[in-house]
C-alpha cells in the first residue's frame, strides 16, 4: 500500500524482490489469446533467472496441456514456468474421481459447450455428448463462443437442462473473455445464465478455492507471505488470491486496459477485494 492507503504502484522486478513465489494469470497478463504483449516472454525468464518458483494459474476450460502448446508458439519457452495450472484440469480431476466427490455415472450424456470444437476437457470421460439439454444428465461449460452465438442462442440451449435441475459444472468462470473481434461474454457469463434459469453451478477456477489449493500444492505449500498472485481481474485474480490468504499484485492490461482509475476503484468497492501493488504491466524494467 502507498502513504494514501491505496495499492502501491511497482514494476515487475521491484515486485520479485518481495516474493518467491508467483501465481500468473496468463490471458490478459502475458498474452492476448493471439500474442504475447510486448516484454512479457523477456519478463517471464526474468522471473525464473530470478530463481522465482512460477505456476500459472488460468481460468481455462481446456487442460494444461493445450495450454502449454499455446504459449511455446507465443514465443514462451517451456522452461520459464514450473508449472500450470488450469480450471479445465481441475475439473477434469473431479469428474474422473481424484478428489472428494463422487466419479460421474459411466455413460453420463453431457450437454458441452467449448470454444473451436476443443474436446481436451472431456478426454478419456465417460461421457455420451447430446446436444439437446432435455436429454442431459450433466452439463458442463468450459468455454464460450460468444463472438459467434448469443446469449439468447444459450438460453435456449440451456433452458431445458435448468428446469430439470440438471447439475451444471462451469470449469471457466469468466465472465469476459478476449477475443480478436474484442472483449466477449465468457463462459461465466453463459453459466450464469443457467442460474438465472433457476439451475446450479458448480464453479471451479478462479475466485474458487480449488485452482488455489491445487496450485499450492505444487509449490510445495510454502509460506503463504512469500506468494503472489498476478492477474488482470479483480474479481477473479484479486478477490480469489484474497480469498486463498495471498498478495495480490493487479495488471493494467487485459480487460482493464482501458479503464479509468475510478472505474477499477468502483470495482474494488463492488468485489470487496483491492491489490497490494498494481503493475502498469508485465514486463521488466532493466537497471
Amino acid at each position: 500500500m502507498n502513504a494514501m492507503g491505496g495499492p502501491a504502484t511497482i514494476d515487475l522486478k521491484a515486485l520479485s524482490e518481495r516474493f518467491d513465489s508467483f501465481l500468473l494469470d496468463q490471458f490478459g497478463v502475458l498474452h492476448d489469446g493471439n500474442a504475447a504483449y510486448s516484454g512479457a516472454v523477456e519478463a517471464l525468464a526474468h522471473l525464473k533467472a530470478a530463481g522465482k518458483r512460477v505456476v500459472l494459474l488460468s481460468n481455462s476450460g481446456r487442460r494444461a496441456g493445450p495450454n502449454e502448446e499455446r504459449l511455446e508458439r507465443l514465443g514462451f519457452p517451456r522452461e520459464s514456468w514450473d508449472r500450470l495450472v488450469t480450471s479445465g484440469e481441475v475439473a477434469w480431476h473431479l469428474l474422473s474421481g481424484h478428489g472428494p466427490e463422487k466419479r460421474i455415472p459411466p455413460g453420463s450424456r453431457c450437454l458441452y459447450f467449448a470454444r473451436d470444437g476443443d474436446r481436451t476437457a472431456i478426454e478419456g470421460l465417460d461421457l455420451q455428448l447430446v446436444s439437446d439439454g432435455a436429454d442431459a444428465d450433466l452439463v458442463l461449460i468450459a468455454g464460450s463462443e460468444a463472438d459467434l452465438l448469443t446469449l439468447d442462442d444459450y438460453h435456449g440451449m440451456l433452458a431445458p437442462a435448468a428446469v430439470r435441475g440438471v447439475p451444471c459444472m462451469c470449469t471457466n468462470p469468466d465472465k469476459i473473455m478476449l477475443t480478436a473481434s474484442g472483449p466477449r461474454p465468457g463462459a461465466g457469463r453463459i453459466a450464469e445464465i443457467y442460474t438465472e434459469l433457476g439451475g446450479k453451478v458448480r464453479w471451479i477456477g478462479k475466485p474458487f478455492k480449488d485452482i488455489y489449493q491445487t496450485a499450492l500444492d505444487a509449490l510445495g505449500n510454502p509460506d503463504p507471505a512469500r506468494v503472489v498472485c498476478v492477474g488482470d481481474s479483480v474479481e477473479h485474480d484479486i478477490a480469489g488470491g484474497h480469498g486463498a490468504g495471498l498478495a495480490t499484485a493487479l495488471v493494467r492490461s487485459g480487460i482493464l486496459a482501458d479503464l479509468p482509475a475510478e472505474a477499477v476503484s468502483a470495482l474494488y468497492r463492488e468485489h470487496g477485494a483491492a491489490p497490494e501493488f498494481v503493475l502498469p504491466g508485465f514486463y521488466w524494467t532493466a537497471g
